[in-house]
Formats: C-alpha cells, structure tokens, sequence
C-alpha cells in the first residue's frame, strides 16, 4: 500500500498539483487526503478510481495488481495468467 500512496504523490508532484487541490476534487479535507498520500488510510477502488480521474491516468499507473499482490496472492495471480495463456484467453497488456 505504501508504494502506491508514494506513486500518487509522485504522479501529483509531477503535474504541480497541491494537496488542497487534489482534496477539492475528492470532496475530502486536505487532512483526508494527506492521510491518502502518507499511507494511513487503505486505499481502496473507490479512492483509486477518483484519484486516477483526476490526474487523468489509468489507475494501474497507481497501483498495480502485483502491488496488491503482496499479501500471498502473487502466485495465484501469476497462475491465472499462465491459465489464461494456455487457454487463448487474451490478456489485457495492462495486466502483463
């Protein structure tokens, strides 16, 4: 979780945008956002979702699934694709 807060961080810095700015748009407090941002509050969809349209990325950008993998699901992930290779089932490159 905490590499994603500091990849909106980074994203956000990168096209100067302020916290208070990016609160705004969130319909949050500055404080809220910051929390986002320092990791000390998870984030879910939801907040992914809003967070990407307003820096106008795909949220994978953020957060990709192998980050969200960290907890013992790497495996199953990576499982999933081979079984999706071996059954010509076209895989987004997104999730490549």
């Amino acid at each position: 979780m905490k590499i994603c807060s500091q990849n909106i961080r980074k994203i956000r810095r990168s096209r100067d945008l302020t916290q208070e700015y990016m609160a705004f748009e969130m319909g949050i407090s500055q404080k809220a956002y910051s929390d986002i941002e320092n990791a000390k509050v998870k984030i879910n969809l939801e907040i992914l979702t809003k967070i990407s349209d307003i820096l106008e990325i795909k949220p994978s950008e953020i957060c990709s699934i192998s980050h969200k993998c960290a907890d013992g699901f790497e495996d199953k992930y990576h499982g999933l694709l081979e079984h999706m290779k071996k059954n010509g089932i076209t895989i987004p490159k997104e999730y490549l």
